[in-house]
């Protein structure tokens, strides 16, 4: 017997990768995302759309270079979860890595906002439908974060 297995959606599928930069203290960096681009003002865990011919984690090392100026590499990208989500007109499928260690200095080059905040905090800024689950996860898995100030 074959499973029913309801269709909610008939669209493209978008894949894109997003990644949990977290710093020495246990911070996590969202950015925001700017004026004029879908879900304007939301924040989000950074990465991009994965092109055609690269891994997500290819997809990582070049976005997080293009959009936030630091290198990590490949083999600092420790998968997290993945996001799978139905919006209006296409469905997003998004593997999520962690990185705890990466070359160079945040600095945002498109314009948008950045924020280094405790997961438990991530999980109540206006965030982008996609990330609010990645959020959750990140908040369950991480120990709190006051812990660490001294």
């Amino acid at each position: 017997m074959t499973p029913q297995v309801s269709k909610t959606f008939v669209g493209p599928v978008v894949w894109v990768a997003a990644c949990a930069l977290i710093d020495a203290d246990g911070r996590v960096l969202v950015t925001q995302r700017p004026k004029g681009k879908d879900h304007a003002g939301l924040w989000e865990f950074p990465g991009g759309k994965i092109e055609p011919g690269e891994s997500p984690e290819e997809t990582l090392v070049r976005e997080l270079y293009e959009e936030l100026s630091v290198e990590p590499c490949l083999d600092c990208l420790e998968p997290l979860t993945f996001a799978s989500h139905a919006y209006p007109d296409f469905h997003l499928i998004m593997p999520t890595y962690v990185c705890r260690q990466w070359d160079g200095f945040v600095r945002p080059t498109e314009g948008q906002a950045t924020k280094w905040a405790w997961a438990e905090d991530i999980v109540r800024l206006p965030l982008v439908p996609a990330d609010i689950p990645l959020a959750q996860q990140l908040a369950a898995r991480l120990p709190k974060g006051r812990r660490f100030l001294r």
